[in-house]
C-alpha cells in the first residue's frame, strides 16, 4: 500500500508551487516526522514532513512547478518495520534482541532522556524561522527557564527557554533558515554517559556488532537529524552571522525582519496609490497641560503622560468623525472597521516594529502610556509577540523622537492611513495679528487615495491638530 505525498493548498491566492529541494533521496527509508521537501510558492516557502513511516518514492524531481494538490512522491509500506535488510539480521538473532530490551533499564536507572528542542509556531502566516544566536554551547549544562537561542521570524525576534535541565546538544548552527517545527537542538537530561553503555553488549556477539548499532535508532529521534544536519551547515557561511569584509566594504546577510520590512514597504507603495497631506499643531496647550499635571499623574497612576497618548486619543476621535479613514480595501471590497486598534511605530535595533494598542477608545491616557511603555520593554527584551502585532486599523509615527522636521511616511497596508508626528520646533507664526513664538509641530497624513478622498484626508489632520491644540476638550470626551 502506498501513501500519496501531495503539493498541501497554501492560501486562495496560490495555485502553483516549486518543488525546491528534496531531503530525502529516492528509496531512502523515512519516518513519520521527517522532514522530506522544500516547497516555494510566490509568497512562502515551506516544508513538507512525511505523515507516515515508509520507502520514498520521487514522482517529481527538484526545480519543477506543480499545481496545488499534485502528487509529487509516495511513501511505500515496508520502511515502517525497519526496511528488511536491517531488520532480518536483528530476527536472526535472538540475542541483539535481548540487549534491545535490555537497553531501556539502563536509562531510567540513571534518570536520562531526551527533550527535543524545535521552533515553535510563531503565526499563521510564519513559516520559517532564523536561528540568530545560540546563547549555550554545545555541550554546556542548562537550566530549566534559562535561555536558549535567539529566533528571528520576518515579524518578530524572541528567546527560546529550555524545557528542563540537562547538557544542550546543538544540531543546526547560527544563521540557518529552518522551518516551523524544525528540531534544532537536544536537552539531554541525567547522566549523559548513560547512552553509550548499550554498546558495550555488542562485543559479547561478535557477528551481531553491526546489529548493535542498528537497534540504537530504537531511540529513533536521531535518525533524522543525522540527515539534515550535513545539508544545514553548506548554507552557513552565506547565511554566516559573522560579516564579510575586504576592508573597504563588510556584506552581511540581511535578517528575516528586515528583509520583510523591505518587501512590505515596496508593496505598499506598488499597490496603494499613497498621497500625503501636511498640516502643523501648536503644541503650547498639550505643553502647559502635562507641565500642569505631570506630577500628580505620575503619583496616581506610575506612569508619565506624554505626546503619544494625546495623538492616540486624538487620532482616534478623528477617526469617529471620518470613519472612511477607518476602512480598508480587500480585494474588491471595502471593510469598515468600528473599533480603534491603533499601532504606534516603534524603533528597535533590528528594525521597526508596529504593536497595536488594542481598543484605545476604551482606554485612559494612562492605560495608552502604560501600554507604550511596556511594549518598549519587551521590543528592547526581544519578546515582541506576533499577535502584539497584527490587527491594527492605523498607524502614528514618531519620527520626531530622532529629530525628523517633516517626512512622508508609507501606509501599513492594509490600513489606509498613517500619521507621522515631527520634532518639536519653536518657531514664529501669526497670532491675533502679531508674530509670537511657539511651540510648532508639523504634521503629516498619508493615506490611500483609492478609498480615501483628498477632502476626507484633509479633515481628518485637522480633527487632529483642534485635538491637538485643545486637550482639554479630548480629555473630557474620554
Amino acid at each position: 500500500m502506498s501513501l500519496e505525498v501531495k503539493v498541501p493548498a497554501a492560501g486562495e491566492s496560490i495555485t502553483s508551487a516549486n518543488v525546491a529541494r528534496w531531503h530525502k533521496q529516492n528509496g531512502e527509508s523515512v519516518r513519520k516526522g521527517d522532514v522530506l521537501v522544500t516547497l516555494e510558492t510566490d509568497k512562502v516557502s515551506s516544508e513538507l514532513e512525511a505523515a507516515a513511516d515508509g520507502v520514498l518514492k520521487i514522482v517529481v524531481g527538484e526545480g519543477e512547478e506543480v499545481a496545488i494538490g499534485t502528487v509529487i512522491a509516495l511513501l511505500e509500506d515496508g520502511a515502517a518495520t525497519g526496511g528488511s535488510p536491517v531488520a532480518a539480521p536483528a530476527a536472526g538473532a535472538p540475542s541483539p534482541s535481548a540487549p534491545a530490551a535490555a537497553s531501556p533499564p539502563p536509562l531510567p536507572a540513571s534518570g536520562a532522556q531526551v527533550i527535543d528542542v524545535k521552533v515553535p509556531a510563531a503565526g499563521e502566516s510564519i513559516t520559517s524561522a532564523n536561528v540568530a544566536r545560540w546563547h549555550k554551547g554545545d555541550g554546556a549544562a542548562v537550566s530549566k527557564g534559562e535561555a536558549l537561542v535567539t529566533l528571528e521570524t520576518d515579524k518578530v525576534s524572541s528567546e527560546l527557554e529550555a524545557d528542563a535541565s540537562g547538557t544542550l546538544k546543538i544540531l543546526v548552527a547560527e544563521g540557518n533558515e529552518v522551518g516551523i517545527g524544525t528540531l534544532i537542538a537536544q536537552i539531554i537530561v541525567g547522566n549523559t554517559t548513560a547512552a553509550p553503555e548499550p554498546a558495550a553488549p555488542a562485543p559479547a556477539a561478535p557477528a551481531p556488532v553491526p546489529a548493535a548499532a542498528a537497534p540504537a535508532p530504537v531511540t529513533e529521534t536521531p535518525k533524522p537529524r543525522t540527515f539534515e544536519l550535513p545539508a544545514a551547515p553548506a548554507p552557513a557561511p552565506a547565511v554566516a552571522a559573522a560579516p564579510v569584509s575586504d576592508g573597504r566594504v563588510t556584506r552581511k546577510k540581511m535578517s528575516m525582519l528586515r528583509r520583510k520590512i523591505a518587501t512590505h514597504l515596496v508593496n505598499a507603495q506598488q499597490t496603494a496609490a499613497i498621497l500625503t497631506t501636511f498640516n502643523e499643531a501648536d503644541m503650547t496647550a498639550v505643553m502647559e497641560l502635562r507641565k500642569a499635571v505631570q506630577e500628580d499623574f505620575l503619583k496616581k497612576h506610575g506612569v508619565k503622560l506624554g505626546f503619544m497618548s494625546f495623538f492616540v486619543k486624538a487620532v482616534v476621535q478623528a477617526l469617529k468623525d471620518v470613519p472612511q479613514v477607518n476602512g480598508m480595501i480587500d480585494g474588491q471590497d471595502i471593510v469598515q472597521n468600528h473599533f480603534y486598534d491603533i499601532g504606534v511605530a516603534i524603533g528597535t535595533e533590528k528594525g521597526l516594529i508596529v504593536p497595536v494598542i488594542r481598543d484605545a477608545d476604551k482606554k485612559s491616557f494612562a492605560q495608552i502610556e502604560q501600554d507604550i511603555i511596556d511594549y518598549a520593554k519587551k521590543a528592547k527584551e526581544g519578546k515582541i509577540g506576533i499577535e502584539d502585532l497584527q490587527g491594527g486599523v492605523y498607524t502614528i509615527s514618531n519620527g520626531g523622537t530622532y529629530g525628523s522636521l517633516l517626512s512622508t511616511p508609507i501606509l501599513n497596508p492594509p490600513q489606509s492611513g498613517i500619521l507621522g508626528m515631527h520634532t518639536i520646533q519653536q518657531r514664529p507664526v501669526a497670532l491675533n495679528g502679531q508674530v509670537v513664538i511657539r511651540p510648532m509641530m508639523y504634521l503629516a497624513m498619508s493615506y490611500d487615495h483609492r478609498l480615501v478622498d483628498g477632502k476626507e484626508a484633509v479633515t481628518f489632520l485637522i480633527r487632529i491638530k483642534d485635538c491637538i491644540e485643545n486637550p482639554t476638550r479630548l480629555m473630557l470626551e474620554m
